[in-house]
């Protein structure tokens, strides 16, 4: 952030105790914190928790996980359950929160779940491409390396040895 979101000044870098060095506004005499938005990711398990949804969307060739962004006035598990309606059409068996992550190029906090779906019927919308019901083994395969989706994808796996879903 560079400069005020009220007034346009360019803004400086100054002390504001314990948050350190943080923008402020010489004109406004306020400090600015930065805001960001949030979202939310899911790792969709068939009913048998066989296979996992992955998805191609925006004529991007990667697989990825569901994900949307969380309006104002929605918590995270309101958007998993828009987001699940809107683009698949499938309904939640049981869910669970694994994990989040600040994702820098969209400025973005990705809050992630693990989520059994009613059933594999799906219906896709028009932002979905391709998608595939993949087997859980060959899961992190098809998944871009080095991506937010599969850091998720591996730290569910891990948890899912200990309990899980």
């Amino acid at each position: 952030m560079k400069y005020c979101s009220e007034c346009g000044t360019k803004l400086i870098i100054k002390k504001n105790g314990i948050d350190g060095m943080v923008p402020y506004c010489p004109h406004c005499q306020q400090f600015r914190f930065i805001k960001f938005s949030s979202a939310i990711s899911a790792i969709i398990f068939n009913p048998q928790k066989d296979k996992v949804l992955l998805l191609k969307q925006y004529g991007n060739p990667s697989y990825i996980l569901l994900s949307g962004y969380i309006n104002p006035g929605e918590n995270a598990k309101q958007t998993l359950k828009r987001e699940m309606q809107e683009e698949t059409k499938l309904s939640i068996a049981k869910f669970h929160y694994n994990d989040n992550a600040y994702f820098a190029p969209h400025d973005v906090l990705i809050h992630n779940y693990a989520v059994i779906a009613a059933d594999d019927a799906l219906k896709p919308n028009n932002e979905i491409d391709q998608y595939s019901w993949v087997p859980v083994n060959e899961v992190l395969d098809k998944i871009m390396p080095h991506s937010l989706a599969k850091s998720f994808v591996e730290e569910w796996f891990q948890k899912e040895h200990l309990g899980g879903l």
